[in-house]
């Protein structure tokens, strides 16, 4: 099997676990573990706080060691993280869940990114971005019915089934995934501490230097403070602010979650499609269509919050889901263009950092504020807190600026 088509069996197997566990987790920390809005900020924090901590030192070692060592164990400590908060929630034990998930983020985070782009070269990057996130969204769609279906029965079971899937599937990557492109650091086989220092260093020059790394780190704090909190408080606001009616007979709060995460990504993976399709993405540096879909999510953040009933809200909701998913390849296979292969997966791990830095920062405060005021003023903070990144993809110049560069 080609590495092209083992990073699609990735994308898609991830798409569905991540979705069957993740379609009603927040619905789980509301109606089970009982979460109030703090803590359910908290619970994020605790996660980010992780992801900042570890993301460096894991993309170092992606660098320095093995890039699918680094996802396959990242997958596997992401799939005991779900069967531990399933199995005991508790604030607690749902707590330290979440360390052991940024843990194992922090190993996939970059590393996935990193491998594809050394096994198929920078200039297919796009396409094949774009490709896997239809196989990833499609995917999705069968993990959001699972989720519904399975979590009618049980709101825990989703996550018992993903975190086993999880780890299963860590050990099929075992067999299939290889990394012929990459050439590690410690290619004797010994690691020292002078190889992982060298790597760091190299890609921390790479984001004081460069203004295209700069420009990005730039926009991943920005995203990370508005989206932290956006994302935790939303299903809360859904739940205090509608009353949900009957869908075919089954007023399940399980069963509507699902439909509303299904319908999104069918959203997403038409968007998807039809802006390739239209040769939307042909320019190598998509800076205006990517200030489009940030003002999209703006308004859609807004617009989620602001709303005086349940369909316009959720409407809301998947036009800023579709365009966040919808940047996400994009972004990423214009900053690997950007970065040298040797310490890739070391600068889109700093990357992350700054994202996870930004979640930490703006998640707690934004917690507080729904706490003090209300759950729909924290959400127009939140959209507030992503115009810049617009501004940063609208100044002037772009269209003049030279490959790798953002202007």
């Amino acid at each position: 099997m080609s590495q092209q088509r083992v990073y699609y069996l990735l994308t898609a197997v991830s798409g569905f676990l991540f979705t069957f566990a993740f379609t009603l987790l927040l619905v789980f920390h509301v109606r089970v573990a009982e979460l109030s809005p703090v803590q359910l900020v908290l619970v994020g924090t605790v996660m980010e706080i992780t992801c900042f901590l570890g993301e460096v030192p894991t993309g170092v070692l992606a660098d320095v060691r093995s890039r699918t060592l680094s996802v396959q164990l990242g997958l596997i400590l992401i799939g005991l993280s779900l069967l531990l908060q399933g199995s005991l929630p508790v604030f607690g034990w749902i707590l330290a869940a979440q360390v052991v998930w940024g843990i194992g983020y922090t190993f996939t985070s970059g590393a996935i990114e990193a491998w594809i782009a050394d096994e198929v070269g920078e200039e297919r990057l796009t396409h094949v971005f774009l490709r896997g996130q239809r196989f990833e969204l499609a995917a999705m769609i069968l993990g959001s019915v699972a989720a519904g279906a399975v979590g009618v029965l049980d709101l825990r079971l989703p996550m018992l089934l993903a975190g086993t899937g999880y780890v299963v599937f860590a050990l099929v990557l075992v067999a299939v995934m290889r990394e012929p492109g990459f050439t590690p650091v410690a290619a004797g086989g010994r690691l020292t501490f002078g190889q992982m220092r060298d790597t760091l260093d190299a890609g921390l020059r790479q984001a004081r230097r460069r203004p295209l790394v700069r420009s990005f780190l730039l926009i991943s704090l920005l995203a990370g403070l508005s989206g932290e909190a956006f994302d935790r408080l939303w299903t809360a606001h859904v739940l205090d602010s509608f009353t949900l009616p009957s869908l075919f007979g089954i007023s399940s709060v399980a069963a509507w979650f699902a439909a509303f995460a299904i319908v999104g990504q069918l959203i997403g993976l038409g968007a998807n499609y039809a802006v390739e399709r239209a040769g939307l993405t042909v320019n190598a540096y998509p800076a205006a269509l990517l200030g489009v879909l940030t003002l999209i999510q703006v308004a859609g953040m807004a617009g989620l919050a602001l709303a005086g009933s349940l369909w316009p809200a959720i409407g809301a909701l998947w036009a800023r889901d579709a365009a966040r998913a919808l940047s996400g390849p994009l972004e990423s296979a214009w900053l690997n263009r950007g970065i040298d292969s040797p310490s890739r997966a070391t600068v889109l791990s700093v990357n992350s950092q700054f994202d996870a830095f930004g979640q930490v920062a703006g998640g707690p405060p934004l917690g507080a504020l729904a706490g003090r005021t209300s759950i729909p003023v924290a959400l127009l903070c939140s959209a507030g807190l992503l115009v810049p990144v617009a501004v940063i993809f609208a100044r002037p110049g772009r269209r003049a600026a030279p490959p790798g560069v953002l202007a």
